[in-house]
């Protein structure tokens, strides 16, 4: 695997594939997009710019916007992306990690050189065959290799089988190990560590997470991002992302609400800004990782809740104490919020969470889905305006576009925070 510039460039996005046995997959469906495997730098301008003139279009007439102001943040062109997932193919004497075009498994890609994931990745993934084609108890029945890299140099690979694993397979993946650590982008001291997989269980050989430093706001911040977990796939991207939003709400003091708080990715660049913050989080892991975070990074002024957007909505609209809310320490009686951080998944806000969030003074509202975050503008524009709107290229290559929005209360009567 080389580290370098690339050729043709694929279609579509995704760094998931399907796969199997060296056996044509069966089915009558006409196969889909082929996957994103290499990448034509020169096309990144011309690609932007189409996302960019869909943003424009989609939210044009919202109290507000203006395209003029757009905030552009570009992705690295190529090399960008820190986690993947591959399937193995097994051919005769040959193994390979493979993708597919989407929505089928009836065409695959076979995976040399993957010039959207990052340098290590792609050292990592080179490793990992070399060392799967010469031992036959790591090849054997496996089924899928998954990579985590980021941009501080760590790596963590998951090998996925369709057989039990025993100690002969740890003792040789132990080795890999070694000369996983030997990779050039590799930080130095760092031994990668390598997780397998089998039938419900789970092996681990070092550890279960990675962890990652970004620079926000002129300070490094340190966050573990646990193995099949959700972390920002665009390590580059992430970090415009925490810097815009922490530049977004300088000098707001008060309180800050954050939903759907993962492993505090963003309430650990942005408490700094706040007196006091709150953050809810529902994946037993993404809280135990928020809480470890806090701890790594020195942070005392965020408490984390075990509970759902839905759930905290609901209390907080109704003046009502909630269980999951006491365990947390937070009493709703004595918090005073004036800027809410909302980052939800694809779908948007349900309606309970769009009323709940139209009754804070400023919203940040980071989106994955343009057409969602629209949908939920068209209600949050009846009070707000928006002040900022930023894109992040989160997917080069692909339709998918990530949004940062920045709303303040316009002047006059309307709900306000409790």
């Amino acid at each position: 695997v080389r580290c370098g510039r690339a050729g043709a460039r694929g279609r579509g996005g995704g760094a998931r594939a399907g796969g199997g046995k060296g056996r044509g997959a069966g089915g009558g469906a006409p196969p889909g997009p082929p996957p994103l495997v290499t990448v034509e730098e020169g096309q990144y301008e011309a690609q932007l710019e189409g996302k960019l003139g869909r943003v424009c279009a989609q939210f044009g007439g919202l109290a507000g916007f203006s395209p003029e102001a757009l905030e552009v943040f570009r992705s690295a062109k190529s090399h960008y992306r820190m986690r993947a997932e591959f399937r193995v193919w097994h051919e005769g004497d040959e193994t390979y990690h493979v993708m597919f075009h989407g929505g089928t498994q009836a065409q695959k890609v076979r995976v040399d050189n993957f010039t959207v994931g990052s340098c290590l990745m792609n050292e990592a993934m080179a490793v990992v065959m070399e060392g799967v084609r010469a031992n036959e108890i790591l090849r054997h029945k496996l089924y899928q290799c998954n990579y985590l890299t980021t941009l501080s140099g760590q790596c963590l690979v998951t090998m996925v089988y369709h057989k039990l694993l025993g100690p002969e397979w740890e003792a040789e993946a132990q080795a890999l190990r070694q000369k996983l650590a030997q990779a050039p982008q590799a930080a130095p001291g760092h031994v990668p560590a390598l997780i397998g997989r089998s039938r419900g269980k789970k092996t681990v050989l070092g550890q279960d997470f990675v962890e990652e430093k970004m620079e926000v706001g002129g300070r490094e911040r340190l966050y573990k991002q646990v193995e099949a977990s959700f972390s920002q796939p665009n390590g580059g991207m992430c970090q415009h992302m925490l810097n815009w939003a922490l530049d977004a709400t300088r000098g707001r003091g008060g309180g800050l609400l954050e939903l759907y708080c993962g492993n505090g990715n963003f309430c650990i660049a942005l408490a700094p800004n706040f007196d006091s913050v709150v953050a809810t989080e529902l994946s037993k892991v993404g809280i135990s990782a928020a809480k470890h975070n806090l701890e790594a990074n020195g942070v005392d002024n965020i408490n984390v809740a075990a509970i759902s957007a839905e759930e905290f909505s609901a209390a907080y609209l109704d003046k009502q104490p909630h269980k999951k809310l006491q365990k947390a320490g937070v009493d709703l009686a004595n918090c005073s919020f004036g800027t809410v951080l909302v980052d939800p998944p694809r779908a948007g806000l349900d309606d309970l969470t769009v009323k709940l969030v139209s009754t804070f003074d400023s919203i940040v509202y980071i989106s994955c889905n343009p057409d969602t975050l629209r949908d939920n503008l068209g209600e949050l524009c009846n009070s707000h305006d928006v002040k900022r709107f930023a894109v992040f290229d989160q997917f080069p290559y692909t339709d998918h576009i990530e949004c940062g929005v920045l709303l303040e209360r316009r002047p006059g009567p309307g709900p306000a925070a409790a």
